[in-house]
């Protein structure tokens, strides 16, 4: 969708509401297009958790034989 300034002034609310469900808006100037109306994207490296003093056991990344049985069965099994 293609919208001049003076528009977009006026229906700021409804473009904002349109980007949000998947529509391109793309805002100009005389029919010129300038800029693309975008959903933010949060800039910066991601925290992960909310708690700092969490400690990662030594095994953890480790398989464990009977969670693997509930998963895949008997693995133990030949198949030909």
């Amino acid at each position: 969708m293609l919208v001049n300034i003076a528009e977009a002034k006026a229906k700021l609310s409804s473009l904002i509401h349109a980007v949000l469900h998947g529509e391109k808006v793309v805002i100009a100037k005389n029919n010129l297009p300038l800029v693309d109306l975008v959903i933010h994207k949060k800039s910066g490296k991601r925290k992960l958790g909310l708690v700092s003093n969490i400690e990662v056991p030594d095994d953890f990344n480790q398989e464990h034989e009977l969670i693997n049985q509930m998963f895949y069965g008997d693995t133990d099994e030949n198949i030909d």
